[in-house]
């Protein structure tokens, strides 16, 4: 049985500037794959590069990315060389990636005492296809009408607008897009270089690209040094610090607040949980991007009651969107959405983070109604059934069956491979929910606001039912470990017995007490969750643990990093150690930089990680997780 497929990236060359990117092969060639392209504002524009010299196409050398932002792509012209073995007329493309859009200088260089006359011809193929079709598997676009005046060509589609301009090249219309061409003469011992570049507007952006310095250019005014002991996290630093710089955004009509897009390719836009989680662990660098995150998201703060959008008075949103999400025929997410169970809590974990690290007091006071919201729907919202525990269900009927942090829809299951039912109550979210309540009452009590004391009682309430209710103690199922706490409470408040990294989340947050958190520590260093590349997202001896499922086994690095920073705080020092190495391992075959997630297989039985080839990268919070992983190293 057939059906569409989702679009492998692992094998990619990928050159962004949010809010654009250009995917393609490793010699810059783009059509070979379903992910190629050149796309702006979740849109499609370019889904075809070919290039021929000479009437033949060049002959792939490397690939070097200096920024996530700029590639080199140096290729061979042997068919215009002369028969002696080196090498002695070559092809440079400059790739260059803008908020704007992209270019491409193609320079041809000759070492002989005679000139070469030749040809340069690209074909682009064009598109106006939606990112969310391209990662359902749709088909692309049907071809796409274009005006071509001169030097300057122009189309549109699903309300972007590309505009294309040439160095040295002629624009002649093709079926299905472009062709550039030119007839070049590359003189003695010279080089000749022509060019395009591709500029695009959306009509109806929610978002826009980040001008100007990056929140943390001023970390060496912070205190914090960018330097490591070893080289490889050293190396890791300085690609993730690259990497969030090339996905910095602004919410359209606000561009002095940035915030850090998700991850390339689908998820190039705000979303709470991962804006907040990669702010967290910034803070080392300064406070300025967790400032203008919490301001962005406290602008977009549910006001009113719909379930079509899952808002609430006081909950901080999940994503938004240019417009609909259709993510299968089960699926679909409005513009603005509100479905997460956890961004609110960690919205005022964030705040008070940031004010422990120095944010400015009048910036703390500005959203001090905002926290009082937030804390207020943790209370009469997020616990709708009044038990003391966070809990999520769809209300919607075409939203989100999983909210956590882990929202694919097999992420809940029992040990035995069966799916919770929901509601569901997480662990790791009661724990936020109880870090969030007492870093509360210390912000009110700070300035002087009221509720305090009833903020800290509600987080005792909050530890009182996890303590109760959410640990597994029959040793038939803890072994020899012993007891531990469950992924989640399912509809009848039953302990959902599978071991999963959630675990992790609740280290350091002060939910545990000392032989609680000794338990957890042993489990996440325990073989079945270390997988030597990092943390597994669920134990081996469940039955639905497999090493390539998205949250049902594999390793996600900033699942890794927060149990790294949580073991630390409770002076679980060499396990910690241990899940930062794997990561290291994990980093250094991947170029240093990290991609969403990668498999859960073992290091004993692979030479590397094995990549999941869906994985978006660069991905914000995975990328962040390498000063999470500094602060801790550096520390110790």
């Amino acid at each position: 049985m057939t059906h569409p497929l989702q679009p492998l990236l692992h094998d990619e060359l990928v050159v962004l500037r949010a809010p654009t990117q250009v995917w393609s092969a490793a010699d810059g060639t783009i059509g070979a794959a379903p992910i190629h392209g050149v796309a702006h504002s979740d849109v499609r524009v370019v889904r075809g590069l070919r290039l021929r010299v000479g009437g033949l196409a060049p002959e792939h050398l490397v690939s070097s990315g200096r920024t996530a932002d700029r590639v080199t792509i140096d290729s061979l012209l042997r068919h215009l060389d002369d028969p002696t073995p080196d090498p002695g007329v070559r092809l440079r493309i400059d790739r260059a990636v803008t908020i704007e859009g992209c270019a491409d200088t193609l320079t041809l260089t000759t070492r002989h005492d005679q000139s070469i006359t030749t040809t340069v011809e690209i074909e682009l193929d064009l598109d106006a296809t939606p990112i969310d079709a391209l990662k359902q598997g749709l088909p692309p676009a049907p071809d796409i009408a274009v005006q071509v005046d001169g030097g300057t060509a122009r189309w549109s589609g699903e309300h972007v607008t590309a505009t294309l301009t040439t160095t040295g090249l002629r624009i002649a219309e093709r079926p299905g897009g472009l062709l550039l061409s030119a007839d070049v003469v590359v003189p003695p011992r010279g080089s000749v270089s022509v060019g395009w570049r591709l500029d695009a507007v959306d009509a109806i952006s929610a978002v826009r690209g980040a001008s100007g310095p990056a929140p943390w250019s001023d970390a060496a005014a912070s205190g914090f040094h960018l330097s490591a002991v070893d080289p490889r996290l050293a190396r890791w630093v300085d690609r993730a610090l690259g990497d969030l710089d090339a996905l910095r955004l602004t919410v359209a009509g606000h561009p002095d607040q940035q915030f850090i897009a998700a991850g390339a390719p689908w998820f190039f836009t705000l979303f709470g949980r991962d804006s907040l989680w990669t702010a967290r662990m910034m803070l080392p660098l300064g406070t300025r991007l967790a400032g203008d995150t919490l301001r962005v998201l406290a602008r977009l703060q549910g006001t009113g009651h719909d379930p079509a959008t899952a808002a609430q008075p006081g909950k901080i949103m999940h994503e938004l969107r240019r417009q609909s999400l259709v993510i299968d025929d089960d699926v679909t997410l409005p513009p603005l959405y509100y479905g997460t169970v956890d961004a609110t809590p960690l919205w005022v974990c964030l705040l008070h983070d940031a004010w422990r690290a120095g944010l400015p007091d009048e910036e703390v006071r500005a959203l001090l109604p905002h926290l009082e919201a937030a804390l207020a729907w943790m209370r009469d919202s997020g616990d709708a059934d009044g038990d003391g525990l966070l809990e999520y269900i769809d209300e919607s009927g075409h939203g989100l069956a999983n909210q956590g942090w882990k929202d694919s829809g097999d992420s809940v299951q029992w040990r035995d491979g069966a799916l919770a039912e929901g509601p569901i109550a997480l662990c790791e979210v009661q724990a936020y929910a109880f870090e969030a309540a007492v870093g509360g009452a210390a912000l009110l009590d700070a300035f002087d606001r009221p509720g305090g004391e009833e903020w800290r009682a509600w987080a005792e309430r909050v530890r009182t039912a996890f303590h109760e209710r959410f640990w597994v103690t029959d040793p038939a199922t803890t072994g020899a470990l012993g007891p531990y706490p469950a992924i989640a409470l399912d509809v009848h408040k039953q302990p959902v017995d599978t071991v999963t990294s959630n675990l992790g989340h609740l280290l350091g947050t002060g939910l545990l007490d000392a032989e609680q958190s000794a338990l957890v520590a042993a489990r996440l260093g325990s073989p079945e969750l270390d997988s030597g590349y990092g943390l597994r997202t669920m134990s081996t001896d469940s039955a639905g643990y497999w090493p390539l499922s998205y949250h049902g086994g594999s390793v996600w690095t900033h699942d890794t990093a927060i149990a790294i920073t949580g073991l630390a705080r409770d002076g679980h020092h060499a396990v910690a150690a241990s899940l930062a190495e794997g990561l290291l391992r994990a980093a250094e075959s991947f170029g240093f930089r990290m991609p969403e997630l990668h498999s859960g297989d073992p290091a004993s039985s692979t030479a590397r990680p094995v990549p999941y080839p869906a994985s978006c990268r660069p991905q914000a919070w995975s990328a962040a997780a390498a000063i999470a992983v500094l602060s801790v190293v550096s520390t110790e």
